[in-house]
């Protein structure tokens, strides 16, 4: 019934997972990345995370204080996650797969800006905390002296 299905509709969502815990057939759920913190993936999580026969994949980061962090620490444990205001219990097996975040690290970005062909004259850091921001910034001041690095308000 549902190979290869492609979900657009919201009620569509809700009746294919009723359907999957209904006939408890194996089956591979794919989502968008993010935190888990929103969206139809809540959905899925509410239904499977508490099903030992259920592995969640993660394959991009997930960052402090959000659901997904929380499934990644705690669900070796069998720990338990807040969604949507009530908790649910991990028992799912949980997976991570690093080197596929589009997020690059401080040595990465440095790197990236030092071995530039033509050295750049300015870079506007516009993603992340303020203080990996900050840190960057006087990384990149120490490594690239000729670039103008900015941090836009």
């Amino acid at each position: 019934m549902l190979e290869d299905a492609l979900i657009e509709r919201h009620q569509a969502h809700v009746e294919t997972i009723a359907y999957l815990q209904k006939v408890r057939r194996p089956a591979i759920v794919l989502a968008a990345s993010g935190m888990c913190a929103g969206g139809r993936i809540v959905n899925d999580l509410k239904a499977f995370l508490g099903d030992p026969r259920t592995d969640l994949l993660f394959v991009g980061y997930q960052a402090a204080g959000t659901p997904g962090r929380a499934i990644q620490r705690d669900g070796p444990q069998q720990g338990s996650v807040e969604l949507d205001g009530a908790r649910y219990p991990i028992r799912a097996g949980v997976h991570v797969v690093s080197g596929y975040s589009a997020h690059a690290d401080q040595p990465t970005l440095v790197n990236c800006v030092r071995r530039m062909r033509v050295p750049t004259a300015e870079v506007r850091l516009v993603h992340g905390s303020p203080q990996a921001k900050a840190a960057l910034q006087g990384r990149l001041q120490e490594t690239c002296p000729q670039a103008h690095i900015l941090i836009p308000a």
